[in-house]
């Protein structure tokens, strides 16, 4: 299957999981069979409080931790660079790790002005060793290079909302410029997937696939990466079993053109969304 090289010479898998929002036993079951059933990369968030969770379930999974990707996200309340580190030791702590792979800044807040500072301290996190990769989600390209600006280093990922009605042509462009590999939140659009549309429909039927395969071999031809999450051991197998067959072109610019202005899941537009 596909695997995006980052910068620093690590891979992550073409497909990731998402966590949120699994919590308790029945959230450790979902992520156990994640893993049991192959995926490699690991999503969650401190605003997700599902981190003891996730960690439980890797200890569970009786996979070698060294084969394992582990991301997380840093909240809004914690852009502060004291903060900011000490939030990523509070996400280690639950997680019952000594590093993560992959560590984001949630959410720019630009109101507050501080994600410079977050950056500065993932910087920092990075050269000593707690975190192996840095990255971010939800940011523009303004918020982007000022980042890079600030402290010449870029982001190894942007995770950005990303599905058939909201294809960020255009943010898939600015991170492709950048070196920066776009991961889709949300990827097969939630309760807006749009799994009868007859492009859609029509590929699952020429190729033997369901209709979310269709996607999330969609989001691969894009050159994203997509982090679905299911709690269904038979659709988590499913989201991941996309690697025996391939959209012809036309049917991923279709797919593509399902996109609208107003396309978004909920009014998140980084520029004046703020989550703490």
């Amino acid at each position: 299957m596909i695997t995006h090289t980052l910068a620093s010479g690590r891979q992550l898998p073409a497909v990731g999981f998402g966590t949120y929002p699994l919590s308790g036993d029945d959230g450790i079951a979902s992520i156990v069979s994640a893993i049991e059933v192959g995926y490699r990369l690991i999503d969650t968030a401190v605003n997700y409080e599902n981190e003891t969770e996730v960690g439980e379930a890797i200890r569970r999974s009786g996979v070698d931790r060294d084969d394992l990707l582990v991301c997380s996200k840093l909240p809004g309340r914690d852009h502060g660079y004291d903060d900011a580190i000490a939030s990523t030791r509070g996400s280690l702590d639950r997680l019952g790790l000594d590093h993560l792979d992959l560590h984001l800044i949630h959410w720019p807040n630009p109101s507050q002005d501080q994600y410079v500072e977050a950056w500065r301290a993932l910087v920092d996190l990075q050269r000593e060793g707690l975190v192996r990769d840095i990255g971010v989600s939800n940011f523009t390209a303004t918020h982007l290079d000022r980042i890079i600006d600030a402290t010449g280093v870029t982001p190894a990922v942007n995770q950005i909302e990303l599905h058939p009605y909201f294809p960020q042509v255009t943010m898939r462009q600015v991170n492709s410029a950048r070196g920066i590999v776009t991961e889709s939140w949300s990827p097969l659009g939630k309760k807006q997937a749009p799994f009868a549309e007859p492009v859609v429909v029509a590929a699952a039927e020429r190729l033997g696939v369901t209709p979310g395969q269709v996607i999330v071999r969609w989001q691969l031809q894009i050159g994203a990466l997509p982090i679905p999450k299911s709690g269904t051991p038979s659709r988590q197998r499913e989201n991941l079993d996309v690697d025996g067959f391939e959209l012809a072109d036309d049917e991923v610019t279709a797919i593509t053109a399902l996109g609208r202005s107003d396309g978004r899941l909920f009014d998140g537009d980084p520029d004046t969304h703020e989550e703490m």
